[in-house]
């Protein structure tokens, strides 16, 4: 009777203290269960992943992130990694609840142990599902409350979704140090790898960085604890732990997708557009795959020729030449090279699409366009003889060539090639100030809305960048067409939808499957004989004129040459049938480049760029529209060469009604090459 009754009074002992636990439980729920985040969103999980920037032929240049990461399906995970996470942070991961009764008495054992003495490990008792209630929910307090706040959310997270999917957020939202949050990251930056490529070491070391993510010092011995536990949890066999622990561990110092030097000032033009397009949160977090145009071997090219120049420059000087380089397809804008200075860790400035700068005679051609729009010839003579009483702003202006000598009558033609002053001026007189810097303006290259128009901005005195300057001498080759210039291909988002351009997809032919209509462009900027007699004399001015250093041999190269003022900047701006390129060469505080210096230096960078662009191209002559007349004229005197066949004999193409010259009553041999103007 003794026995029975002390049973008694222990069983209800027990009920009651079960009762009372239960009620605690209850109670505990009422008291911090009612105010938890939502959970549930954790169904769309879509965390902040890195934006990552591509050339044009797939190779990664560079990523934009606040939090480094890439997000891994579960599917994509290598099991040995899963399987290392689980052996050292939550062992009964694939059995308990969310949370661990099993783990808690242990860690209360331990730790009591501890504390007297024995020697164990503090051990901790949240799981990896109470860890996902804390990093998505919860602060990192230790406190009773957030404890159970923590313990309430993990079961409720465990009743909603499948173990897979409480495993792929862990593993993708965790810190892993290096900012490196998620496993995908952190294979890349400790091993330069995705996580399908991860070896058993690798997978361990990953797995042992959450409880100290940033101490390298004890890398080795943290993966080898890992490496045992995959051992006792029957993961991995002792002969595949040994072999594991006695691979070396290369850690990277911190993989972040350095980008060359060379692609630098390319890159920062995308990520300036891009975040004022879509936003700082769009372009940080929204792990955007960004297509470019840049072609990475033109762009190591571009880098290599303005380099080259700028070095031979500034060799012994104090201050340093400064330039930009920038290649485009004249047909559709991609922007295929881009280098804004001598080195971007040096300035981030970038000279060719931020530096406004006085053009020079590179804005001739657009003058003589006005010229051959209003019906004169390329063989109209114009008269290279000195202006006296040129007034301007209430100043008088002589007006000179570069070499101060006067040829008399000479045709437009060759007045363009050896870039003479003074036949300019005359011809922007014949034709009218506006209407010649309306040619400019209508082409891009000055804006609209300029103030105080004169005849100097006639002849190059205003400023421009170089992006608009080879956009303007792009619709010379491209029939007509103000482009604009392309640094992005496409974008699509975490996915795989795209944002923006002209992504082009396969699809499968069927029957009665017609061709797709074709896009109707904008009119032309002028019409295409007068556009391909400006060709013509660009050519020209490449193969005897002012132009000759860029000469590419094997291929059809047209240009111009410009030079301000007292040799302060020059440039040069060139174009084959389907690549052009301008080069920009000056100091960013505008000074004389001194004796020897010319715009014959930003021919050579052109060429030694077009020599490797079109390395494997075929020649391919431009494009001749029809209506056009070749007649062969002395160029001195731009009669018919059977009237006038002493001196240099070229080709002309004349419109209809246009004709060679008369021959001259005494007639102009050329002894040489006829040089001249600001080149």
């Amino acid at each position: 009777m003794k026995f029975k009754k002390i049973l008694r009074v222990l069983l209800n002992t027990l009920f009651w203290c079960f009762t009372a636990g239960i009620a605690a439980l209850a109670g505990l729920v009422l008291i911090y269960g009612n105010d938890l985040p939502d959970y549930k969103k954790l169904a769309t999980y879509a965390p902040p992943v890195a934006t990552r920037l591509y050339a044009s032929d797939g190779s990664l240049l560079i990523e934009y992130a606040e939090e480094r990461r890439v997000f891994i399906d579960f599917s994509d995970m290598p099991p040995q990694l899963i399987n290392a996470f689980v052996a050292a942070e939550d062992q009964n991961f694939w059995t308990h609840p969310g949370i661990d009764v099993q783990g808690i008495t242990r860690a209360l054992i331990n730790n009591g142990m501890r504390l007297f003495g024995f020697d164990t490990h503090f051990s901790g008792a949240s799981t990896i599902t109470q860890q996902v209630a804390k990093n998505f929910f919860l602060t990192s307090e230790r406190t009773i409350s957030r404890k159970i706040k923590e313990a309430i959310l993990a079961l409720r997270l465990e009743r909603t979704f499948s173990k897979q999917h409480i495993m792929t957020l862990y593993l993708n939202q965790i810190f892993l140090g290096a900012r490196a949050y998620g496993v995908g990251s952190a294979a890349l930056m400790y091993f330069n790898k995705p996580v399908s490529e991860l070896s058993l070491a690798e997978c361990a070391f990953l797995a042992s960085l959450p409880k100290a993510p940033n101490n390298r010092e004890r890398a080795v011995e943290r993966r080898n604890y890992v490496l045992r536990r995959m051992v006792e949890e029957g993961f991995i066999t002792q002969a595949q732990a040994n072999e594991a622990a006695a691979e070396p561990l290369n850690i990277n110092s911190g993989f972040t997708a350095q980008m060359e030097e060379d692609f630098q000032y390319f890159a920062e033009d995308v990520r300036r557009q891009l975040l004022e397009s879509l936003g700082r949160e769009t372009l940080y977090n929204e792990g955007l795959y960004i297509k470019t145009t840049i072609v990475p071997e033109f762009q190591r090219a571009a880098s290599a020729a303005l380099n080259k120049e700028l070095d031979s420059y500034n060799e012994g000087r104090t201050e340093k030449l400064q330039g930009a380089i920038i290649a485009m397809n004249p047909h559709t804008g991609h922007v295929l090279a881009m280098a804004g200075g001598r080195s971007f860790s040096e300035s981030s400035f970038n000279r060719a699409t931020q530096a406004m700068r006085q053009i020079g005679s590179t804005i001739k051609p657009f003058v003589y366009l006005a010229a051959l729009e209003r019906g004169m010839s390329p063989e109209a003579m114009i008269l290279d003889a000195p202006i006296v009483g040129l007034r301007e702003d209430n100043s008088l202006w002589k007006p000179e060539n570069y070499d101060r000598k006067f040829l008399g009558e000479v045709p437009l033609r060759l007045a363009l090639e050896t870039s003479r002053n003074v036949p300019a001026v005359r011809l922007v007189q014949q034709i009218g100030v506006e209407n010649a810097i309306e040619a400019a303006q209508r082409f891009g290259v000055y804006p609209d809305d300029l103030q105080n128009i004169n005849l100097s901005l006639a002849l190059g005195s205003g400023e421009t960048t170089l992006l608009r300057l080879v956009q303007g001498y792009s619709a010379f080759v491209n029939g007509g067409h103000l482009i604009q210039p392309k640094l992005v291909d496409y974008i699509e988002d975490r996915y795989g939808r795209v944002l923006g351009g002209q992504k082009t997809e396969m699809i499968d032919w069927y029957d009665g499957l017609l061709p797709m209509e074709e896009e109707v462009g904008t009119e032309p900027l002028s019409d295409s004989q007068s556009l391909y007699q400006i060709v013509s004399i660009l050519q020209g001015t490449v193969e005897r004129g002012t132009g000759r250093q860029a000469r590419v041999p094997g291929h059809t190269i047209a240009g111009k040459t410009g030079t301000t003022n007292d040799v302060k900047d020059v440039w040069f701006v060139g174009f084959s049938k389907n690549l052009i390129a301008g080069v920009y060469l000056g100091f960013d505080t505008p000074t004389p480049l001194g004796k020897g210096a010319g715009s014959h230096m930003a021919a050579r960078v052109f060429a030694d760029f077009m020599k490797v662009a079109l390395a494997n191209e075929k020649d391919q002559p431009f494009a001749v529209p029809d209506g056009m007349t070749f007649v062969r004229v002395n160029r001195r005197s731009g009669a018919a060469a059977t009237e006038d066949p002493n001196g240099v004999i070229i080709t002309e193409a004349f419109k209809q009604g246009q004709k060679p010259n008369p021959a001259p009553a005494v007639k102009a041999k050329e002894s040489g090459p006829v040089v001249g103007g600001v080149f």
